[in-house]
């Protein structure tokens, strides 16, 4: 990103990223112009809604003469990135593969990038993960992101490093790829204690994910809360931690 000059205001921004978007939304929904398809918080959002994260309208965006563009080096392709610097518009890529990394992140892309005051919910989603209640009970799980073909968390991710804050060690964590293709009968044949299943980016259910794993107690989790890095920060220590522990 090239950093605008100080004092400059923006007042136009696009969301290349639904977590981005919710975190400038709860503060600061004015500022909003565009959106992917996949923003749906807050609810009733009403702003120009520009494709994917993968295939958003680049030129639609360009027309739209943001301030600012917020987008993620995950989520969002270097092509689009670079497609739309070459339209002359500024452009934040956040990396994010840690709470720490997002926590760091939101502050940059709501203080310096939009030129917010920093939000009581990042304090509050600080405070949330640092004051866990003593040391977690170790349980090791698998965590499928997908079906048909079968993918998994493996190394390096921002679901990951929740999980183990909350005492959940992936057995794939240490895989070579961040979301290895493993097939169904190997996974069942881990030494997992559970099975923890996200209703994003595949919605698995009590129907479509419980039923491939029978000898394991199934943690179903909120993909908002386990993945996705913003107001639902403050939160999803308990979420996770609740489900988990009631995973049967």
């Amino acid at each position: 990103m090239t950093p605008s000059p100080p004092g400059a205001s923006v007042r136009r921004v696009v969301s290349l990223v639904p977590s981005l978007t919710e975190a400038v939304a709860a503060g600061a929904p004015e500022l909003l112009v565009g959106a992917t398809d996949w923003c749906s918080h807050p609810a009733g959002l009403d702003v120009l809604r520009i494709g994917g994260t993968k295939n958003p309208d680049t030129a639609g965006i360009a027309a739209l003469a943001p301030d600012l563009v917020i987008a993620n080096e995950e989520e969002n392709r270097p092509q689009d990135l670079d497609a739309l610097r070459a339209a002359g518009l500024n452009v934040l890529v956040t990396e994010i593969r840690t709470l720490d990394q997002a926590l760091s992140e939101l502050e940059r892309v709501l203080v310096r990038g939009c030129r917010l005051p920093r939000p009581d919910w990042l304090d509050a989603a600080e405070a949330a993960w640092r004051d866990l209640p003593g040391e977690a009970a170790q349980r090791s799980a698998v965590v499928p992101i997908w079906r048909r073909p079968w993918r998994v968390l493996g190394r390096d991710t921002f679901a990951g490093d929740l999980l183990a804050r909350l005492g959940v060690r992936n057995l794939y964590a240490g895989h070579a790829e961040r979301y290895p293709r493993i097939p169904l009968d190997e996974l069942n044949a881990t030494a997992a204690d559970l099975v923890v299943l996200p209703d994003e980016p595949y919605r698995f259910t009590a129907e479509d994910g419980p039923e491939a794993f029978p000898h394991l107690p199934a943690a179903l989790v909120s993909g908002r809360h386990l993945t996705w890095y913003g107001p639902s920060l403050a939160e999803a220590a308990g979420v996770l931690a609740a489900a988990v522990a009631g995973a049967r």
